[in-house]
């Protein structure tokens, strides 16, 4: 049976929430086990393990409404995942540091960055920066359907809005807004339409009135379309850009692996990856890989990925002349 103290360890695990160290003292206890000959036991353990593990935790009652509004996805990506310029990356560091030690700056009459602004072109790592930081934090990742939010009904829209504020008092986690402008429009502009005015009015009292443990990430492309008086109600505003060629260089090694080959010449992927963003790389580093797999071969030459990335500017070129002509 269990001792005494992995029992103490799983009370206190399941009472702080702390759901890694739970997992930590539940395999230490199949380990026990299977050492005491109770083979069966400890098997039946590691499985309700690897269950739990797949199952995402509900926040809210089946079928609700509010179901239909957030997405659970399961972080997994940590901030060595991340390829982006030292100041962003230093921001990020900032914020995991004041969550794990927002008590010291409460003592002192502080908060902890909680509300983060992300801007930037698209496939440039904000959507991975949600992810990151719910990896870092040990927090689930909410993401809120923003086709789902918006409806054309007066006053639905900021009800459902309110009902988002709500569950991050009671459900601590990472709340991501993607797309943001479509609900923070300038007032002033030309296309403002009244019922969406009154949506932005009511984000811009919820964001201010919110004291949650939770933290909100919202991300924009086009934040010249956003309202002036969102900026300030963001405790930190991260831009955004595409890769430089150091970081394109490191960003290939990342994704390529053990799929790297020796002989790599950078010189030449650089001239292909240079106006593609980190989302693009990524999948086209990826596609190279399966290609590998799927032709018995050991690593990614030059020549196939090469050929990928000028496939893909191409594609982004086109896409730009178009929007030219437009």
């Amino acid at each position: 049976m269990a001792t005494a103290e992995q029992i103490k360890a799983l009370i206190r695990a399941h009472f702080s929430e702390d759901k890694e160290r739970f997992i930590t003292t539940a395999l230490q206890l199949a380990a026990h086990e299977a050492k005491r000959g109770h083979f069966s036991l400890a098997h039946e353990i590691r499985n309700l393990i690897d269950r739990a593990k797949k199952t995402p935790p509900k926040i809210f009652p089946a079928r609700s409404e509010i179901e239909n509004l957030v997405l659970y996805v399961e972080p997994k990506a940590r901030l060595n995942a991340l390829v982006v310029d030292s100041h962003i990356n230093k921001r990020l560091k900032q914020i995991t540091k004041e969550y794990w030690q927002q008590d010291k700056l409460k003592r002192h009459g502080l908060t902890n960055r909680r509300k983060i602004l992300l801007v930037g072109p698209p496939g440039t790592g904000k959507t991975l920066t949600a992810e990151v930081l719910a990896g870092e934090l040990r927090l689930p990742l909410y993401v809120i359907l923003m086709d789902r939010l918006i409806t054309k009904f007066m006053g639905e829209t900021a009800a459902k809005l309110r009902k988002i504020f709500d569950l991050m008092t009671e459900y601590p986690g990472v709340y991501f807004f993607d797309e943001f402008d479509a609900i923070a429009t300038d007032r002033a502009s030309e296309n403002d339409v009244g019922e969406m005015r009154r949506v932005l009015n009511s984000f811009l009292q919820f964001i201010e009135w919110d004291k949650s443990n939770s933290i909100i990430v919202a991300a924009t492309n086009n934040p010249q379309m956003l309202d002036k008086a969102i900026f300030r109600r963001f405790d930190d505003i991260l831009y955004y850009r595409l890769p430089t060629e150091q970081e394109i260089k490191q960003l290939i090694r990342n994704c390529l692996g053990t799929f790297k080959s020796k002989k790599l010449s950078f010189k030449e992927l650089l001239q292909e990856a240079k106006s593609l963003s980190q989302a693009e790389i990524t999948e086209a580093c990826k596609e190279a890989i399966k290609i590998c797999i799927l032709e018995n071969r050991k690593t990614v030459t030059t020549a196939l990925l090469k050929n990928i990335l000028q496939e893909r500017r191409k594609v982004y070129e086109k896409l730009i002349v178009s929007k030219k002509k437009e």
